[in-house]
């Protein structure tokens, strides 16, 4: 074989490394110092986590494991990711009918189901482990900082996201093992802390994080104290602490930095549309970018940049997931008459909303604004300029074979994008929502309802719905049910609505009430996701019990 000149240069050079090698050790055979070895070729914690720079890296990676929480692979069928949070529950269903994602609990919620090893995993082998590794090497005399302040800064945006996991962690399965070290070998014999155990430790990671993370950052999709006093609401909320969850929410709708947007902001000033769906257009999620002063914490993309993008699905899958495929939809003749165009890009109608979210809690809603066209797509017109029905509207009366759980629903148009790479992809890349201030307005409603006094909780739930201009209501109209209803209007498709459902004690009952695909299945142990099955079998020195029902 002929002679490549690169690997005829690794050669001499691997002979001459071979040598050297040699040399070395005949001269420090005696020295077992040699044998400690300290890798500088790649982020091993020993050389990055010495100074600022390097927790800020390390830190770095956490983050970029959190967006694979929700959006690492949306590939046909895949059960994990955000969809495990929102489909199932009284908000979402499947729409294609080859996808059973929850439309039968019983086969679909098992101790060996992909969500629930997904979302064990990603917390307990990635999050955790990795926040843990910054909170101790930040106390090591090693690590050299310029204050305590820039220390805790640094352990705080740790706990943080410590917090954050353990905090879905302890709403999806109830006790947890509580980890708050780095494992130095194999542990046999982890033991479950009980959820209220699970929420203190939380409690108090956050705790320390808002006294200690900044009030704001020059890097958007970072933490800064008002995520942690948000998130400590929800906390306190499901301790039962209410008056901390009512102080907590205050906070962060005290600080002057936050404010719901009430005027038309951002790129699309030109473009149709109002204040909320100004909210979704690409480029007005990041505060830094935008002025958008609602936005308190959003999970990053970058398109065609490294590390920008997530493994796998490659963008914000929620356009391909949550769109009906309406370039299926024939006309009346039964021929193609749609087309697939950059401004609705490609769904593929995996998921749709329930009738509850579609039409229900829509009655009487003429004026919120949440329901115009520019945020709920209803109609549909024909759209090949080749068919006669150009440009008429698509009436499903007449359509041909039309799909109305498939290819025409109701479309979420917080999820549609600019078409970066193609209206084809399907996928936009824009940032996408942790946290915003007109939720943090409906957690203290939740908190003012828990302490008993309605007409604070009414005036919150209020405030959202005026920027909507929806109609205002009375005390007399707030209950948890209410709020629940609120929060599906403002938050669809951002909000983990398995998480807020299973912290109240929720799920089960609103399924069976609301979504007409999974009331049949739904038992009243899916409450909580089951332990996983290879964690069981895993932890041999200490039996686990599994969730009951499972």
């Amino acid at each position: 074989m002929k002679n490549i000149p690169f690997f005829s240069a690794f050669r001499t050079h691997f002979s001459r490394v071979l040598l050297a090698l040699a040399l070395i050790m005949s001269t420090t055979a005696c020295e077992e110092s040699i044998l400690d070895e300290v890798p500088k070729a790649f982020l091993n914690p020993d050389v990055v986590l010495v100074n600022k720079a390097g927790f800020d890296t390390y830190l770095a990676s956490v983050y970029a494991v959190l967006r694979s929480a929700y959006f690492e692979n949306d590939d046909f069928g895949y059960g994990s990711n955000i969809w495990d949070f929102q489909i199932g529950t009284d908000v979402g269903m499947t729409g294609d009918p080859g996808i059973n994602t929850y439309v039968d609990y019983r086969t679909w919620v098992t101790p060996t189901a992909s969500a629930v090893n997904h979302h064990w995993e990603w917390a307990y082998l990635k999050v955790i482990p990795r926040a843990n590794t910054v909170i101790e090497y930040a106390e090591k005399p090693e690590a050299v900082w310029k204050d305590e302040a820039e220390k805790n800064a640094a352990i705080a945006e740790a706990r943080f996201l410590r917090a954050y996991a353990y905090n879905i962690l302890a709403h999806l399965y109830g006790a947890v093992p509580i980890v708050n070290k780095v494992a130095q070998g194999p542990i046999l014999d982890f033991k479950r802390n009980t959820r209220a155990e699970v929420l203190a430790f939380v409690a108090e990671d956050l705790n320390f994080a808002s006294q200690w993370l900044p009030k704001s950052t020059s890097q958007d999709g970072r933490a800064v104290k008002a995520a942690a006093d948000h998130l400590l609401a929800q906390v306190y909320l499901s301790l039962g602490q209410n008056d901390k969850a009512l102080a907590s929410a205050s906070a962060v709708i005290s600080d002057n930095q936050y404010q719901l947007m009430t005027n038309r902001f951002g790129k699309y000033l030109n473009q149709p549309g109002d204040v909320f769906s100004d909210l979704f257009k690409d480029n007005n999620q990041n505060r830094g970018t935008s002025g958008n002063k609602e936005t308190i914490w959003t999970l990053q993309f970058e398109f065609q940049t490294p590390g920008g993008i997530p493994k796998g699905g490659g963008g914000n899958g929620s356009l391909r997931a949550w769109g009906p495929r309406y370039f299926a939809i024939k006309d009346p003749d039964g021929k193609t008459a749609m087309r697939v165009v950059d401004s609705l890009g490609r769904p593929v109608g995996w998921y749709r909303g329930t009738s509850y979210f579609n039409h229900e809690i829509w009655k009487d809603a003429q004026a919120d604004i949440r329901n115009s066209r520019h945020n709920i797509r209803r109609d549909f017109y024909y759209n090949e300029p080749s068919s006669k029905f150009f440009g008429q509207k698509v009436n499903p009366k007449t359509a041909k074979d039309l799909d109305t759980m498939y290819w025409y629903y109701p479309f979420i148009r917080k999820i549609e994008g600019e078409a970066l790479a193609g209206a084809t992809y399907g996928r936009t890349f824009k940032e996408f929502y942790l946290m915003r201030l007109a939720e943090t307005y409906l957690l203290r409603a939740e908190a003012h309802l828990a302490l008993g006094d309605k007409q604070k909780a009414a005036d919150d739930i209020n405030t959202v719905r005026n920027r909507a201009k929806a109609t205002p209501i009375t005390a007399n109209d707030v209950s948890i049910d209410f709020i629940l209803d609120e929060r599906a209007r403002e938050l669809m498709t951002e909000e983990l609505r398995r998480l807020t459902l299973n912290r109240l004690g929720k799920l089960v009952e609103r399924v069976r009430k609301y979504n007409q695909r999974s009331r049949a299945s739904i038992q009243d142990y899916h409450a909580l996701f089951p332990i996983p099955q290879k964690f069981i079998d895993a932890n041999i020195e200490l039996k686990v019990d599994q969730n009951p029902g499972y």
